[in-house]
């Protein structure tokens, strides 16, 4: 699989530099799992650790969803896979999770970001509360909330993904 991965511009406005430092650490994850089994892409990092690279887009799957639709827009969505009970349930896999779904959610909810997005300006205050912040937060915040935590786990992507295969690189 081919990932095209795009430098975000250097000379473009505050909207456009956001977005897409956001969608190159998202292609980032993507190409950290590019090329890998189902097996590979499921395996932990160094026990006890359940760290992989599926955990990863699965909680990046569910940060989109947190950020881009409960908070922002308001919408009534619930986790996708962390509960109360498992509040690290991405991580936790099953037999029966697989890179597929994991994939295809993660995807799902990155054009759900990018749609409700587009209805906000930066300064625009989200129509939602998260739980750790009780109060409206701008959008601007939250581009920069998730540039910052793609950029942490990108870190942890190289890291698993050097141990499984080797690869290094951006």
């Amino acid at each position: 699989m081919t990932i095209k991965r795009t430098d975000p511009a250097t000379n473009a406005g505050e909207r456009c530099t956001l977005e897409g430092f956001l969608d190159y650490h998202r292609q980032t994850l993507e190409l950290k799992c590019a090329d890998l089994d189902d097996a590979q892409l499921r395996t932990a990092s160094v026990p006890p650790s359940e760290l992989s690279l599926m955990g990863l887009v699965r909680h990046m799957a569910d940060v989109e969803r947190d950020w881009f639709r409960r908070v922002l827009a308001n919408e009534d969505a619930g986790p996708l896979h962390y509960s109360d009970e498992d509040p690290d349930g991405e991580f936790h896999l099953t037999d029966t999770d697989t890179w597929e779904d994991a994939y295809a959610s993660w995807q799902a909810e990155m054009a759900a970001a990018r749609s409700n997005a587009a209805r906000f300006a930066l300064d625009d205050v989200s129509e939602g509360t998260s739980r750790l912040i009780e109060e409206p937060i701008t959008l601007r915040w939250i581009y920069n909330h998730m540039i910052e935590e793609y950029a942490r786990h990108n870190g942890h992507a190289d890291l698993l993904r050097e141990r499984l295969d080797g690869a290094t690189g951006e």
